[in-house]
């Protein structure tokens, strides 16, 4: 578990333990009882975040934000263009300027190496937003809201269908750390990197390459998938007709356990990876989904600062 000196990174699950994991996901739904209740209590007083955005967010910029008010604390938000440090100030400099002034940075980039200098160079702890290597808030959100629905995730069997991404890497980290099933289709080239899969294997996860959808599919207790096409891709078309006969659509979810729930972190492109019968059905719980991404992220904070 990296530290800093006055609190801990959340860069990755991997990089986490199962008993701090659990200890987020128990928080997050205290918080989402409590704000339901109209009980918030102030634990961020005071508090100041620093959000820096090299992509751009809908979920991720408004549930840190609003996240931090609710707890009593403040965000400050900022795109990469913003900042000395899209202007050639060294990640290492800007690190330590904004140690001085906040309590926490949460960075979302492109480079997971930015993520992880930023990291070393910081005083405060630092929150992975996203990178291209993985997406750890995420999947605490996935893994609350079925939780919600399907009870204990551990030995329950997760279906990823698509692009091995950076959000699949995550749910791979989750699975050694929570004990799941981690069933992937994938086109070959598309895969996960064989390093995060093998990790997982041998830190106790169960992951799964399978040849096709309906492999992946049979009798899961979840399915989920991802946009075919991410901010950067040099040949989206191409990408697009790969994926194709990996589409979510009703024939496929009627593979899954009929308890089955549809996941997806959003945004999403109904008629390309999922069918709006899917995602617009009952089987799907994408809004509970996204509104759990302020839940969790709220109680990431808090474990950050040792607050909890």
């Amino acid at each position: 578990m990296k530290q800093s000196v006055n609190g801990r990174h959340f860069l990755d699950l991997a990089a986490i333990d199962s008993a701090s994991l659990r200890l987020i996901l128990t928080k997050a739904a205290e918080l989402k009882a409590q704000r339901k209740q109209g009980t918030m209590p102030p634990y961020l007083a005071g508090k100041k975040l620093a959000m820096i955005f090299e992509k751009n967010s809908t979920r991720t910029r408004v549930s840190f934000e609003v996240g931090m008010v609710e707890l009593g604390g403040y965000a400050l938000s900022f795109n990469g263009s913003e900042l000395q440090l899209g202007r050639g100030e060294t990640v290492a400099d800007t690190a330590q300027v904004l140690s001085r002034y906040v309590d926490a940075i949460m960075l979302r980039c492109h480079s997971h190496d930015k993520l992880e200098e930023l990291a070393a160079n910081a005083s405060i702890p630092v929150i992975n937003g996203l990178t291209e290597y993985s997406h750890p808030c995420q999947i605490l959100a996935d893994i609350l809201t079925f939780e919600e629905h399907c009870g204990p995730i551990k030995g329950k069997t997760i279906a990823w269908i698509g692009d091995g991404n950076n959000v699949a890497q995550s749910w791979i980290h989750a699975s050694a750390l929570l004990g799941f099933t981690f069933r992937l289709a994938c086109p070959t080239s598309l895969n996960p990197l064989p390093e995060v899969v093998a990790w997982a294997n041998e830190n106790g996860g169960n992951i799964q390459l399978v040849q096709s959808p309906q492999d992946a599919v049979k009798n899961a207790d979840c399915v989920t998938t991802d946009t075919w096409v991410s901010m950067g891709d040099p040949d989206p078309e191409a990408q697009i007709s790969m994926l194709a006969p990996y589409q979510v659509n009703e024939a496929l979810m009627a593979l899954a356990s009929p308890a089955a729930i549809f996941l997806h972190c959003l945004p999403a492109h109904r008629g390309e990876e999922v069918t709006a019968g899917v995602i617009d059905g009952p089987q799907s719980k994408v809004f509970d989904e996204a509104e759990n991404r302020l839940h969790v992220q709220k109680a990431i904070v808090l474990w950050c600062l040792n607050i909890i």
